[in-house]
């Protein structure tokens, strides 16, 4: 396997350094825009390499499909991973392709709210652009495995491992998300700085989030017709996260899952809420009242912006945020319904990364840790051979126990279980 990782970011950074460890392959590129950050992350990859020399740097342009093509080309990569912003998927998704490559990413291209109905309608739908592109993936002999990072990602597989192992009926798939981070400056007081993109993170909060219900798709004649908007930060609910976060205030965001688990699990209702906290949402809704959220260019000193960028410059870059941040994340999926011996049952399997822990280890921060072992993971799976297919497909569409096993095995990241008791 020779893969080609675009992105050398905080998730890139620690796809690198968690590969490193692992001999399934014999060439990874990192490559970004800035080359000089790709370089950083090949010599902190080596340091731990246990092949010889298989990680290179190169520069690339992510906006151009036909320069992750020529790359691609280039050094002969059989997997293209994305681990760049969501709104460089298609010419990633379109290069790889192009290059007769594989291809995974961990979020998906984005939406476009519908511009009547934007808190009843779906409009374009996440990963919509790259659902239609399904047949040419498929006529390549090719695979597109989208959405596999931690959410999207780990979660879908364990909404499939519940579906297979745990349930006879599922009621309804949550996905719920939750910290307890701090960030702290140099005088050890909290700070605003959010742990993943904030790029990313405007764009699945502030959009309308989406829900599935298969009553609504029964009704309606169809998949499409199941899914339905509602508006940001809706039903908030307080979700009691395994130790040593808690119970977090959670609500409903955008998010992949909502969009993907339908497509192969037999769920009637599936769900994404974020732990986003007080002062967060008060963020977002003031970015969104002063248009700081918007992605259109501003003329501002004889030049063009946008306003989501600006806001992103000025915030600290989550992959520094590792030696100045404290507590855990989890990710994980609250599964209701019927159990295997008929009765209700409800449980969380869930996923829960501590800071110090993955800053001693691979000297990543934990949330972008949690995200990128994760497509480590499943490239291994396709090296193997374990995972297969071709067109583009979700985690989902594959045997969630090999995945889970080597996360908690050979990956040292356990997962959990926690049974609860039905409403």
């Amino acid at each position: 396997m020779r893969v080609l990782v675009v992105g050398s970011g905080g998730v890139g950074d620690a796809v690198a350094r968690i590969a490193a460890r692992r001999g399934f392959f014999e060439h990874m590129v990192m490559a970004d825009y800035d080359l000089g950050r790709a370089q950083r992350t090949v010599a902190a990859a080596g340091e731990h390499d246990v092949g010889s020399g298989r990680f290179v740097a190169a520069a690339v342009d992510a906006s151009d499909a036909r320069a992750v093509e020529a790359l691609a080309r280039e050094h002969a990569v059989t997997h293209v991973l994305n681990a760049v912003d969501p709104r460089f998927v298609m010419p990633v998704f379109t290069g790889a392709l192009a290059a007769g490559a594989d291809y995974l990413d961990m979020a998906m291209s984005l939406s476009h709210p519908h511009p009547e109905f934007p808190y009843e309608l779906p409009g374009v739908k996440l990963g919509d652009e790259q659902f239609a592109q399904a047949a040419a993936w498929t006529d390549a002999g090719r695979l597109a495995l989208v959405g596999m990072g931690v959410e999207p990602g780990l979660s879908d597989v364990f909404a499939r491992y519940a579906a297979d192992h745990l349930f006879e009926r599922v009621d309804e798939v949550g996905v719920r998300d939750g910290a307890n981070l701090v960030v702290h400056d140099e005088h050890g007081e909290p700070i605003f700085a959010p742990s993943f993109s904030i790029w990313t993170t405007i764009e699945e909060c502030l959009n309308p989030p989406v829900i599935w219900s298969a009553d609504r798709a029964e009704a309606g004649g169809g998949v499409d017709a199941g899914w339905y908007t509602v508006p940001p930060f809706h039903e908030p609910e307080v979700f009691d996260f395994p130790d040593p976060i808690g119970p977090v205030e959670c609500v409903h965001v955008e998010h992949e899952e909502v969009l993907l688990v339908p497509r192969w699990v037999d769920a009637r209702r599936v769900t994404f809420k974020y732990g986003l906290g007080e002062e967060f949402i008060g963020v977002l809704r003031t970015l969104h009242q002063l248009h700081l959220d918007s992605t259109t260019p501003v003329h501002v000193r004889g030049g063009d912006v946008s306003p989501r960028d600006v806001v992103a410059a000025v915030l600290p870059d989550p992959a520094t945020l590792g030696p100045h941040m404290t507590g855990s994340t989890c990710a994980g999926v609250l599964v209701t319904g019927t159990g295997k011996d008929g009765a209700p049952r409800e449980v969380y399997l869930h996923h829960v990364v501590d800071n110090a822990w993955s800053m001693a280890e691979y000297g990543a921060q934990c949330v972008v840790w949690q995200t990128a072992v994760n497509p480590v993971v499943a490239l291994e799976l396709l090296a193997t051979g374990v995972w297969k297919g071709t067109g583009v497909l979700g985690p989902e569409a594959f045997d969630a126990v090999p995945f889970l096993d080597l996360l908690a095995g050979p990956y040292g990241s356990p997962w959990g279980l926690q049974e609860r008791t039905p409403a």
